[in-house]
């Protein structure tokens, strides 16, 4: 049951977000995946509609912070207010103890507020003073980034970088498309009412990633998943070019993504295993910003995902 629920959130999504099947399934796979997901896209391609609707499908709270320069980390995390009649302090939660949190724009806050969400998304708490607070056990940051305006940002460290789960890039739609979005806009401004969204409950929710964890993964796959990230760490024992274009590979971390977001593909999939197929489709999302290019790789015009490309050429499929 808890899966005929999730793939309706899926059908749902995929209608009412035209166009952007691997944002939808990029959510999912975070949401199931435990993970956090950073959309890097041009304006006006539904980023914001997309999680708003998900919100409403698995009884989750949602928030949508736009990010500027002068934010501070109390914005995020919230902060203890005074309460004159009793002579005591209050803890007033901000934002980031929400369900679903889109962080608009990312890179236009400075470091102080971005570290404030970096303990969010790593440790599920905040801390204000000296005492902690936990975060929802239902907590999911989609971060958005332009890639068009770069004038004024503050760009995203490494370290926090590798704490998305997934990066995703996505385009403007074809003209079919664009003509179905006219279509659906049109119809939703003279017919307001709008299919009821499937409901997914948290306790489903949570028995779906049980089910996922279950998933089979082969050694012969769990060793796969080692060599892809290894040979973004030692590319010269796979190919010339490769090492050419590396400065530094990807962490650990992207190896126990890797396995994971496999599970949660094979398992939308209704298979109960994971293939050398999954692995692959999960490369470009979990390894595009952790891996740092040459300069070499800049002046070749050689981007992150003709790099994973070529890494998946060498690294033997077994």
């Amino acid at each position: 049951m808890s899966r005929q629920a999730l793939n309706a959130v899926r059908s749902y999504l995929n209608d009412q977000v035209i166009g952007q099947p691997d944002l939808v399934d990029g959510l999912l796979t975070a949401l199931l995946a435990d993970g956090h997901i950073l959309v890097e896209g041009p304006p006006g391609l539904a980023k914001t509609r997309a999680v708003k609707l998900l919100a409403n499908c698995i009884e989750g709270r949602f928030h949508r912070i736009q990010f500027t320069p002068d934010l501070l980390p109390a914005d995020l995390t919230g902060t203890d207010i005074y309460r004159p009649q009793d002579g005591s302090f209050v803890f007033q939660p901000g934002p980031l103890f929400h369900h679903l949190l889109l962080a608009d724009e990312i890179n236009r806050a400075p470091a102080k507020v971005q570290s404030a969400l970096l303990e969010a998304m790593a440790e599920q708490q905040i801390t204000i003073g000296r005492k902690s607070y936990q975060l929802p056990e239902l907590f999911l940051v989609m971060a958005t980034q332009n890639p068009i305006e770069q004038e004024g940002t503050y760009p995203l460290p490494e370290a926090q970088l590798d704490r998305f789960m997934l990066h995703l890039e996505i385009g403007y739609p074809d003209a079919m498309t664009e003509l179905a979005i006219l279509r659906l806009n049109h119809s939703e401004n003279t017919q307001p009412r709008t299919p009821e969204p499937p409901a997914l409950t948290q306790q489903q929710l949570f028995a779906c990633r049980q089910e996922v964890l279950a998933v089979k993964l082969a050694p012969a796959i769990e060793n796969y998943i080692v060599s892809v990230v290894m040979a973004t760490r030692r590319p010269l024992g796979y190919d010339a070019e490769l090492a050419r274009w590396l400065s530094y590979g990807a962490s650990p971390r992207a190896t126990m993504a890797l396995a994971r977001c496999a599970r949660v593909r094979a398992w939308l999939q209704g298979r109960e295993f994971v293939t050398p197929d999954d692995v692959q489709a999960c490369a470009y999302p979990i390894l595009r910003h952790r891996l740092i290019l040459s300069m070499e790789a800049e002046a070749d015009g050689v981007d992150a995902n003709k790099v994973i490309q070529r890494l998946l050429q060498k690294v033997v499929v077994p």
